[in-house]
């Protein structure tokens, strides 16, 4: 899943150390590690993460340098791993909803990442708390003004390239470019300006799934040691920088944050993916005036010439199937020219076939066709963000996907065009945050208790003695 991205780099013969041999804590030392982090999670007043590629490897996407990793078996002259579903559809781990968590709690300050799948940003990390230091690769960002746009397909250039969309700000329209760097590409100021200031900071710095050999990137949490600062390592393999922390865990990054956020009695949010489209209808009257000719197009709302990737197909019926011809539609664009009595209403009737990795296999949606539009419906705005937070909290309710809403409308009269925007659920995902490695552990309330009272009478041991 990431190995377009890793074709689209410039060729280097040096990448670094790979292959590196991979440590896996006993369960009892590990146990002991998650008890000890979970600690200094639970007392930290900076949190920062800095994330690699090691914490998406979960969601199917292959790291660079492990075993089997892509640069690893690149080396080796192997084949490379094939994806199990498209980049476009990778879903977030649970250490991605994990600190989703932590910063909905108002624990994580800030995440910094090496990672360009975008799941930071789609699993709901706000943008002001995020850095993605080497860009994402379905980002889009204005070359004149700096609005960022994110997509539902991975965006085709790499190395800060120009694409073939323009801004979508009527006064500004300026040229759009990817986000993702290559190697020769300097690390932006937007992004590692704030990243500086966040580890310098921070109290603790948790390093997840990085082996932090890439440079500048990799000195990054080494700055909060000067104030005083920790750094905790969670890795499966040895990093250049295991001297300078305090804690270093060998083991999956999942099971280790599934258990911190066991102990720490929080819960981990489920995921839900929303995608919008576009659906327009035009309508025009025939020559001889008796008919009208109108046109239905289901579309992306990222531009004319953008695909839906999570459609696979369009079937398209009426609610007077005597009269009107059902269709199905396999190409894109989505597309049904029909003609009518002009005086008529119907009922348009869609079911959209979800392409592969979405949450279910379809969803329906009725639209009620009138030819008499009424200049009062020249628009129809509703509030997003409740509109997008109803699917939302539905979708988590009942753990299913396929719900959609109407979030904006617009009615231009020549030619006769109503466009509707909807958004739909395509991916839900429930996470259990319960550690299940060994089946002893404590109650989460009871075991942070523990923690804390041990904790209390080692310092006043410590007291004692040194009295």
């Amino acid at each position: 899943m990431s190995l377009g991205y890793a074709e689209k780099l410039s060729y280097i013969e040096d990448v670094g150390n790979v292959g590196m041999t991979e440590f896996f804590d006993p369960p009892h030392v590990l146990q002991e590690k998650i008890e000890k982090l979970a600690m200094m999670i639970k007392q930290s007043k900076h949190l920062v993460v800095f994330t690699g590629a090691g914490i998406s490897t979960s969601c199917g996407i292959p790291d660079f340098r492990g075993p089997k990793g892509i640069w690893t078996l690149q080396r080796e002259g192997k084949s490379l791993p094939e994806a199990s579903l498209p980049f476009h559809r990778a879903m977030p781990s649970i250490t991605h909803m994990a600190l989703v968590g932590l910063e909905k709690a108002g624990i994580l300050k800030f995440l910094v990442s090496q990672n360009v799948d975008g799941l930071h940003f789609r699993s709901g990390i706000p943008r002001e708390k995020l850095a993605e230091l080497h860009g994402n690769s379905f980002m889009e960002c204005c070359s004149s003004c700096g609005s960022e746009y994110m997509r539902d397909f991975e965006v085709e250039t790499i190395g800060l390239k120009e694409t073939t969309r323009r801004c979508s700000d009527t006064q500004c329209g300026g040229k759009l470019k990817d986000t993702v760097l290559d190697w020769e590409d300097a690390l932006p100021s937007k992004e590692m300006n704030p990243a500086e200031k966040h580890c310098r900071m921070a109290d603790v710095v948790l390093c997840l799934g990085t082996s932090l050999q890439i440079t500048p990137a990799c000195n990054l949490p080494l700055k909060c040691l000067r104030g005083g600062g920790k750094i905790v390592i969670v890795n499966l393999q040895k990093t250049p920088k295991d001297k300078n922390a305090s804690l270093v865990i060998h083991g999956l990054v999942d099971k280790v944050i599934a258990g911190v956020m066991d102990l720490l009695n929080m819960r981990i949010p489920t995921y839900v993916r929303i995608d919008l489209l576009q659906i327009i209808i035009t309508q025009a009257l025939s020559g001889d005036k008796r008919f009208i000719n109108w046109n239905l197009r289901v579309a992306s709302v990222h531009g004319q010439k953008s695909l839906l990737p999570f459609i696979k197909s369009i079937e398209v019926s009426f609610s007077d199937k005597q009269k009107y011809k059902s269709a199905i539609l396999h190409d894109q664009p989505f597309q049904l020219k029909r003609r009518t009595a002009e005086a008529e209403s119907f009922e348009i009737m869609l079911k959209l076939n979800f392409s592969e990795g979405c949450g279910c296999p379809c969803t329906e949606i009725n639209i009620p066709f009138n030819f008499k539009l009424q200049v009062s419906s020249e628009s129809y705005n509703v509030d997003n963000d409740a509109a997008l937070d109803k699917l939302r909290d539905t979708a988590v309710q009942h753990l299913s996907c396929g719900q959609n809403a109407v979030i904006r409308r617009k009615v231009i009269f020549d030619p006769r065009t109503e466009v509707s925007v909807y958004a739909i659920v395509t991916n839900v995902k429930a996470f259990e945050s319960h550690s299940q490695s060994n089946g002893d552990i404590k109650p989460r309330k009871e075991m942070m208790n523990a923690m804390v009272t041990s904790r209390k009478r080692s310092n006043a041991r410590k007291r004692k003695s040194s009295s």
